[in-house]
């Protein structure tokens, strides 16, 4: 079987392909990705988003700069040179005038007409009348099921329903103006029209959503998310880490946006609003009532922790569901013009329990405890040509004094740089917050980072950064004080069919030694390279990973990935197969692969063994499209895969994903 998989592996390395990347913003997703993007969840969000606006692209000639802000790749001077020379020309006609943009290189019109449309004149559409809306309204409903060909620990005795996860996704949209929807999701092992869940999924989310309808910028009833400021008070949109900080870093990004994926946390639900009382002048109100997941303590009454995983296979898992209740209530004043914004959060929290985490750990201390929490925040900034300022300073139920602060110039046409400060006291509580962090909470952190874009020469760019921390309060494997340091540097070529890029990636933390009487550093050492050919039809990119890290002893670890893409009119195929090698799960290397819609991949791989993944898709007449991704892996090293409920006998895991997009 090891033969036969390197066989496999060694030919796909030697097929010289040419095509034209069928996933190409997906791909941009890959090269900014880190780790511990990966790691914490918010990718489901930022795949869901983006996917949602490329089926239902802006128009170019009616977005605004907050639409234009929802693009990533986009940098902030970008963006204010599209603005700017829409203003100057009044109505682009084509593609082509983007690359009078000098700004934009041809990547970045590629990109970004994947996202946006070029309306001409007589064809820009106005608010609808409701007969329209319901008559020439697009409909839009995706189903997705995953089918194991294993059986876990759990399948067997354990978990309460069957080993398939399966999900429905429902959208309407008419025009720019109007999107309603809903989903539902079921994760593997889940009671399915059975037990608590006897109607059916265990997750359902629905809302509808009104765009720039006379005064109201947004109205959105149902499930939503927020983001205001800088994010130390609100924010349970998505971010992209570290790397794409600094392209996007300071954006007056006051959004309020549907919840339209699977994700069972960080969500509000209720109603919300953005309404524009003068010119550069939007006020945005928002109520949320929930039931959210939370560990109980020994009392049955308090909680001790709030769960965010949405998983309910197990009957522990059961009594943890939505058993506790959360009121959310709160506004936004924001101010715009001439490149200068300022402007004002303030929100209200509370629970129908008391929370009390074990601060018997001293680490735990400063969690959030109580009912009630309130936030208020003042966020503020300036954009020009080649300037931009933008930080919040908050406050909350303790007192204390939160604040981020960052500044981006444009030094040279080639050379772009950005330094961020950061203080959030360990007194700090937040619970909405989520901003740029190193240890992913919005408290107990000061740090510095600094990075840049460099272009050195045409088709070169070159991205670096490097950030150090310090934790004032100890923090989990770390009893005292500590510090931490990133750096990382990254090389893109792009020239005709060919591109290249190389990464790497230093870590260092503090943790405790064994005997915990002082801090030991940890190092991790990441690094990447890929070479991509392009051509009409077909794709190529070879890959290599490295990982090794060293605390107390050593780690290492690396992969070997092909990916090959077919992109035909009626058919789309790519294949992916990749060896890896590493000592244990500290070395883990993270691959992106081409998903389902709605669904980013990026499985860890760890021990030795082999990756293959096979997917099609293609179209049936102009309304149906089906999908299919055949995926397996195969271990070298271990008869028995997993640990607990989730622990597979054998050495394979196969697994086969199916999907149905049927548009109206």
């Amino acid at each position: 079987m090891q033969k036969v998989f390197i066989a496999l592996f060694l030919t796909l390395l030697s097929l010289v392909s040419y095509a034209q990347d069928i996933g190409s913003w997906e791909e941009y997703l890959n090269r900014m990705g880190q780790m511990e993007d990966i790691e914490s969840g918010s990718w489901e969000q930022t795949i869901e988003e983006l996917q949602s606006i490329a089926a239902n692209k802006m128009d170019l000639n009616r977005c605004t700069r907050e639409d234009l802000n929802r693009l990533p790749f986009l940098s902030n001077q970008q963006i204010m040179d599209i603005m700017e020379y829409r203003d100057k020309v009044g109505l682009i006609e084509s593609p082509i005038e983007l690359r009078m943009i000098s700004s934009l290189e041809r990547t970045d019109v590629d990109m970004l007409m994947q996202f946006v449309t070029i309306v001409p004149e007589v064809a820009r559409d106005s608010l609808p009348s409701l007969r329209n809306i319901l008559k020439y309204g697009q409909h839009e409903m995706v189903g997705a099921i995953k089918i194991p060909f294993y059986e876990r620990k759990g399948d067997r005795n354990g978990y309460l329903g069957y080993k398939y996860k399966h999900w429905l996704r429902y959208t309407f949209h008419a025009g720019q103006h109007v999107k309603a929807g809903f989903v539902a999701s079921q994760d593997a092992g889940e009671p399915f029209f059975a037990g608590q869940n006897a109607i059916g999924y265990d997750f359902y989310s629905a809302y509808a959503l009104l765009s720039n309808v006379g005064r109201f910028r947004k109205l959105v009833v149902g499930r939503y998310r927020l983001r205001f400021g800088m994010g130390l008070v609100m924010n349970n949109s998505f971010g992209l880490g570290k790397i794409n900080t600094l392209a996007t870093i300071g954006r007056n990004t006051n959004r309020i946006m549907a919840h339209s994926s699977r994700l069972e946390a960080n969500y509000l639900q209720g109603v919300a609003a953005t309404v524009t009382l003068s010119r550069g002048l939007d006020m945005s109100a928002f109520v949320s009532w929930r039931r959210v997941d939370a560990t109980l303590n020994a009392d049955s009454i308090s909680v001790a922790s709030l769960l965010t995983t949405g998983y309910h296979r197990t009957p522990s898992e059961m009594r943890r569901r939505r058993n506790t209740s959360q009121t959310t209530i709160g506004g936004n004043l924001n101010f715009f013009r001439n490149g200068f914004h300022v402007g004002i959060t303030a929100l209200r929290t509370a629970f129908n329990r008391d929370l009390r985490p074990n601060t018997s750990q001293r680490f735990r201390r400063w969690y959030p405890s109580g009912k009630s929490f309130w936030n208020m925040s003042v966020d503020y900034g300036y954009v020009s040509g080649r300037l931009n300022i933008a930080g919040e300073t908050a406050t909350g139920n303790r007192g204390a004094i939160a604040t981020i602060n960052s500044i981006s110039y444009q030094l040279l046409n080639n050379l772009s740089l950005t330094a961020l400060q950061r203080f959030y006291p360990y007194q700090y509580e937040a619970i909405f917050g989520e901003s740029f962090t190193e240890g992913r909470a919005v408290n107990n952190e000061s740090g510095l980072y600094i990075g840049g874009n460099w272009m050195p020469m045409r088709h070169l760019l070159m991205t670096f950064y490097t950030d150090m921390a310090y934790f004032a309060w100890p923090k989990y494997q770390a009893s005292q004080s500590s510090r931490s340091f990133d750096h990382f540097v990254q090389a893109t070529y792009e020239h005709g069919s060919l591109s290249f890029l190389g990464r790497y990636r230093l870590k260092a933390r503090e943790h405790d030694n064994t005997e915990k009487t002082s801090l030991l550093m940890c190092y991790e050492h990441r690094g990447r390279l890929a070479v991509t050919h392009t051509g009409p039809h077909w794709t190529a990119r070879t890959q290599a990973d490295m990982s090794y890290t060293r605390f107390k002893d050593s780690s290492f670890g690396y992969m070997l990935t092909e990916n090959v893409s077919l992109n035909q009119q009626w058919l789309k195929l790519n294949a992916q197969v990749g060896y890896f090698h590493t000592d244990d799960f500290r070395s883990r290397i993270y691959v992106y692969e081409r998903g389902m819609l709605y669904t980013l991949s990026f499985p860890a791989f760890f021990g030795q063994g082999m990756r293959v993944a096979l997917s099609a898709r293609t179209n049936i007449g102009q309304s149906v499209m089906v999908m299919a991704k055949l995926g397996t892996t195969h271990h070298f090293d271990v008869t028995k895969m997993g640990s607990g409920l989730q622990t597979v006998e054998g050495k394979n895991i196969t697994d086969l994903e199916v999907q149905i997009r049927v548009k109206l």
